[in-house]
């Protein structure tokens, strides 16, 4: 039996008010942007936070299995696991555009197959990726002969070179830091990747720079980049960012960072 005590506490236990309420339209009243982040990235949450802090404009993220180290093998793998992470980003949302956050990923898969496995699950929605991206922001930018930056080995670094030379986009230096491993690269400081960036910019064969992966640091660095090579600089989050937003139909110009968030999407 209840002691006295506790049956004195039931009686004098408050009658649940029911109170009112009124809703909106949710968060995004702008654009509902949802991004398949990568499980071994580290960055790309943490840069999109700095690149979309825009009123009415919503992230969702969803992770995506994948491997840590970085092969041909184990970046078409992921191809299986797109269609799952892209489930774990509600239909029911109304996505105005959703990225794959993987630069090596969609190269090695192929941006059409990406793009046609998210909209297995999200007819419809625009669809991007860091490469088609890249490629969208460097012909806004008027870049022709563009030096590419990568942490990768050569053989995925080789095959980033082919595809943007298909697109019609000259790659007249090549630099990377031979990092296979996506836990390693996420740990490469800013200093390095601007000095990098300096070093390859620097070539009068470049008109542009274009720092690939998703797990560097470079957004701290496009603008001071820029500045001092004067010729335009992009990054695979900077440029994903931007193509997300104007996919979404957001023109915004954002001051401070880089030339790309000046240009809208034509």
């Amino acid at each position: 039996m209840g002691s006295s005590k506790d049956r004195s506490h039931v009686e004098m236990s408050p009658q649940i008010l029911r109170l009112p309420y009124t809703t909106d339209g949710g968060m995004g009243g702008r654009a509902r942007l949802g991004v398949l982040v990568l499980q071994t990235d580290q960055t790309i949450e943490a840069e999109f936070g700095q690149l979309l802090d825009l009123e009415g404009v919503a992230i969702y993220h969803a992770r995506l299995a994948n491997d840590a180290i970085v092969t041909p093998n184990t970046l078409t793998k992921m191809a299986d696991e797109l269609p799952t992470a892209a489930s774990l980003l509600p239909p029911n949302f109304g996505f105005d555009a959703i990225a794959y956050g993987c630069t090596s990923g969609a190269t090695l898969i192929g941006e059409h197959r990406v793009r046609q496995l998210i909209n297995d699950v999200h007819p419809q929605v625009p669809v991007t990726n860091p490469i088609t991206a890249a490629k969208c922001a460097l012909k806004i930018l008027g870049v022709k002969n563009v030096a590419l930056l990568t942490p990768y080995a050569p053989d995925v670094t080789s095959a980033m070179q082919a595809n943007l030379e298909a697109a019609g986009i000259a790659v007249s230096i090549v630099g990377s830091f031979y990092e296979d491993n996506d836990d390693v690269v996420g740990q490469i400081d800013e200093s390095s990747i601007l000095e990098a960036t300096l070093s390859i910019g620097a070539s009068k064969a470049c008109d542009g720079v274009f720092i690939s992966c998703t797990s560097l640091r470079a957004t701290g660095i496009i603008e001071r980049a820029e500045n001092q090579l004067g010729k335009p600089v992009t990054a695979s989050n900077h440029a994903l960012a931007w193509h997300l937003l104007r996919l979404a139909g957001i023109q915004d110009t954002l001051a401070g960072k880089g030339r790309l968030f000046a240009a809208s999407l034509t």
